[in-house]
């Protein structure tokens, strides 16, 4: 046999382009490496971006990406808007995420929102965004998901998550549901280990499933099954390994039809039992179509899972037909896309549809600037006293554990009022309580929070040495604030969101 690199040495070339069919590997860096664009000239599917490549000259990157493949290669982005941000977790999200557009609960609004986010990604020359997040919330609101979830209500959820298939594919960019079969009643984080999903089967189908069958109606492109398990359906497997979630469930029961893009198989949730390249091995076996990685797998791995796929089928343990219907299934994708960009939509600026849509969407491109504030500001929920003038204020922020898959994005009012930021463990000198309460003698003090549960004790001190305190929800407000405490809810941490809450506080004049 041909060896076609010394990193995979007698590797089939004809199992070796199927599995470049199926694969969208990350790269480090602004520019793309030698190795990836030799991997698109041969076949490679696409890429997956990550915050640390869209940094720079994002559109020449993506040009470059076009240029080296000789099919439209597809470019893939986590790019929910709010607190999951790639494109401007430098600065934040110019748009407030999914809590607060289910709190406002405007469809034509979230269509609008994430009309704005597509067109941005196509004016960047990025075609697919791993988006929208479909999970609803479990009662008190799951720490992992939090924010990037429209609500608890299937309802609410179903017809957001429909709006959000629509805006994005109106401006010409996939849309691609995430996390089948739902992973808002999981209270494990997939990066780290194994969720489960609480309840049994017939509560998934109830409670899960509606926003997932509402985003297929909607002609959502793609859909990402998550590393969940669900007892009664996958058994000890994670639903992305589960031929039972995504072949049965997803395939058969919801009857979707297009592509399945795996969430990243670094997570250890797949990654912890089997190694990345198995778990390549058994998605494509249950029914999944293209594969991301993950943020920090490297060329070694790329190659890794491409020859794990070829020696599977090899071996007899992976049918070569499965690997053919799964590439033939992106090959369509990249069709379609590569279609619509010749059309000149793709920029955000065309006319034509790129995809089917569901009923009652207008298929218009694009929303007018300013749209993410207007939503930021229609989602902001006050209760309590009026703070009325602060004097001098100071915004103390404390500062959450780090979400996964959010990163260290930029959040708070910093362009907005003094600022101090607190970790809520302690300090060096002293209590953070103490801490809060010394920088803040002689001022008026506001404490935002991302989570006022995980801080409840630090809030009930401070509120009950500093009753006056503003506090400033700016995660999903499940804390409840006691009686006469002036508190603002954001539903979300972008940007935007803080503007509204400055703007409410008199912090900065409401422009516009």
């Amino acid at each position: 046999m041909t060896v076609l690199d010394p990193l995979e040495p007698n590797l089939d070339p004809a199992l070796a382009a199927l599995a470049d069919a199926v694969l969208i590997p990350p790269f480090p860096g602004l520019t793309a490496p030698r190795w990836l664009l030799r991997a698109l000239s041969r076949g490679l599917a696409g890429v997956t971006l990550f915050g640390s490549n869209v940094t720079g000259d994002t559109s020449s990157l993506t040009a470059t990406l076009r240029a080296a493949a000789s099919l439209e290669p597809v470019i893939a982005i986590d790019e929910e808007g709010g607190d999951v941000t790639r494109v401007a977790y430098a600065a934040g999200s110019p748009y407030p995420g999914n809590a607060a557009l289910g709190a406002v609960d405007d469809v034509a609004l979230t269509r609008s929102v994430y009309s704005a986010i597509g067109a941005d990604l196509a004016r960047l020359g990025i075609n697919v965004d791993l988006a929208p997040c479909a999970d609803v919330l479990a009662p008190g609101g799951s720490p992992v998901v939090g924010t990037r979830s429209f609500g608890a209500a299937p309802a609410l959820v179903a017809r957001h998550a429909a709006a959000a298939v629509s805006g994005l594919q109106a401006a010409g960019v996939a849309a691609c549901a995430k996390h089948f079969p739902g992973h808002g009643a999981a209270g494990e984080d997939s990066h780290r280990s194994l969720a489960t999903v609480a309840g049994t089967l017939d509560d998934v189908r109830r409670r899960d499933l509606p926003p997932f069958a509402a985003a297929i109606a909607a002609g959502s492109v793609a859909i990402m099954p998550g590393h969940l398990r669900v007892p009664e359906l996958t058994g000890a497997l994670p639903a992305t390994l589960s031929p039972a979630a995504v072949t049965g469930l997803l395939r058969g029961e919801l009857g979707f039809d297009g592509v399945v893009i795996c969430d990243a198989l670094e997570m250890k949730a797949a990654s912890a039992a089997f190694g990345i390249p198995e778990a390549a091995v058994l998605a494509v076996l249950a029914g999944v179509d293209l594969l991301c990685l993950g943020r920090d797998t490297d060329e070694a791995m790329y190659h890794a899972v491409r020859a794990a796929l070829a020696g599977a089928v090899t071996a007899g343990r992976l049918d070569g037909a499965r690997l053919e219907e799964a590439a033939h299934r992106v090959a369509g994708l990249r069709g379609r896309l590569a279609g619509y960009r010749a059309s000149g939509s793709g920029s955000g600026s065309g006319s034509g549809a790129a995809f089917r849509t569901g009923a009652g969407d207008s298929g218009g491109a694009g929303a007018g600037p300013g749209v993410g504030l207007t939503a930021a500001r229609r989602a902001l929920r006050r209760s309590g006293p009026a703070p009325g003038a602060l004097a001098g204020p100071l915004v103390v922020e404390l500062e959450p554990a780090e979400n996964i898959a959010a990163g260290r994005f930029t959040w708070g009012f910093e362009p907005w009022a003094a600022t101090l930021r607190v970790d809520p463990g302690g300090s060096q000198d002293g209590s953070a309580v103490d801490l809060v309460l010394r920088a803040s003698a002689g001022r008026a003090l506001v404490l935002a929070v991302r989570d006022g549960r995980a801080v409840a004790g630090l809030l009930g001190a401070v509120l009950a040495a500093r009753p006056d305190t503003v506090v400033v929800e700016m995660g999903v407000p499940a804390w409840v604030p006691p009686p006469g405490t002036a508190y603002l809810a954001t539903y979300g941490a972008s940007r935007v969101c803080a503007q509204a809450a400055a703007e409410a506080l008199g912090l900065v004049p409401q422009a516009g």
